[in-house]
């Protein structure tokens, strides 16, 4: 595949946009070359498109300028190419609440455009995605093993698992993103309990495991400094225990951009810091996933990993 061919994947068949469809592309000074390829796609589907580019944030889930979450609210179909996430934003919520349907795609580079998880059958995908949740929903308790030494559990207590990120996004109010795949959930604040060794990517590809102790819902050691600094900056609640997810896509690979790493089939992510955009109840201005390579998956009775193999 080629940009153009991704473009095209991402307008035509992820978000299903239709002639005369008003359409947004968010995209800022890093990634405009891609925003430039999405908004001529939408161009050639008959949608009466736009285009909007900004300084790039400076951290994920920062909020963008308030013209453009405004603007956000009142369009069809927002696709979002920007170096920084805006997934766990208040203007994505927002103009969710208000009908658009959304794609993020945080991080997106030119090679993940034609190559790996963009390349997926995203309507396999979303079968398999919808079945596993329908296992999984309603679940209790989630615990998480490796053999390098991943042991933690968390509740999941009067929590929705999101089953939205499936790549196909033509319902009014979804939310996906591209490249998509993931099922995700909020664990209960307070509640996760254990040791994780984090081994495929944290922000970046990583050579050396990283080891978080976490006691009540909180990273209590971290055992690397940047990542320490990162989450350390938005106060005690960069910390907080935010999101459990579990990676769908079979053709995503760890390549060092949580957009994609996130999604690998086989893996799952324990992230840290804000998770109120997905029924968590902590805003604190940064969300950092760590990725887990391998791992058993139990969710309640079910095992749903057996050393990284989907076994539902």
């Amino acid at each position: 595949m080629s940009l153009e061919d991704g473009a095209k994947t991402a307008v035509n068949i992820c978000m299903g946009i239709k002639k005369g469809e008003s359409v947004l592309i968010i995209t800022d000074t890093m990634k405009e070359k891609i925003g430039e390829a999405l908004f001529k796609a939408a161009l050639d589907a008959k949608a009466e498109a736009m285009i909007i580019k900004m300084i790039p944030r400076t951290r994920h889930g920062e909020e963008p300028p308030k013209p453009i979450a405004e603007i956000m609210k009142y369009v069809d179909v927002v696709l979002a190419p920007t170096e920084y996430s805006l997934t766990h934003t208040q203007a994505r919520k927002a103009a969710n609440r208000a009908d658009a349907r959304i794609a993020t795609m945080p991080g997106i580079t030119e090679s993940m455009m034609s190559n790996g998880g963009m390349t997926a059958d995203f309507n396999e995908m979303e079968k398999t995605i919808k079945k596993v949740h329908k296992i999984i929903e309603n679940s209790k308790k989630a615990e998480i093993k490796t053999e390098l030494g991943t042991d933690i559990t968390m509740s999941l207590e009067n929590r929705e698992w999101i089953a939205d990120d499936t790549g196909i996004c033509h319902k009014k109010g979804s939310f996906t993103n591209l490249p998509a795949g993931e099922l995700f959930i909020a664990p209960k604040e307070g509640t996760a309990n254990g040791m994780i060794f984090v081994d495929g990517a944290f922000g970046k590809k990583i050579e050396k495991p990283v080891k978080i102790l976490v006691k009540n819902g909180f990273a209590k050691e971290i055992g690397d400094d940047e990542i320490k600094k990162m989450l350390d900056k938005r106060g005690k609640y960069g910390r907080n225990v935010a999101e459990l997810g579990i990676g769908m896509n079979p053709n995503a690979r760890i390549i060092g951009n949580v957009l994609e790493d996130e999604k690998v089939l086989g893996t799952v992510h324990v992230a840290f810091g804000d998770n109120s955009t997905f029924g968590g109840k902590v805003s604190c201005g940064v969300h950092l996933d760590g990725i887990i390579k391998n791992p058993v998956l139990k969710i309640d009775d079910k095992i749903i990993l057996d050393k990284g193999k989907l076994v539902v």
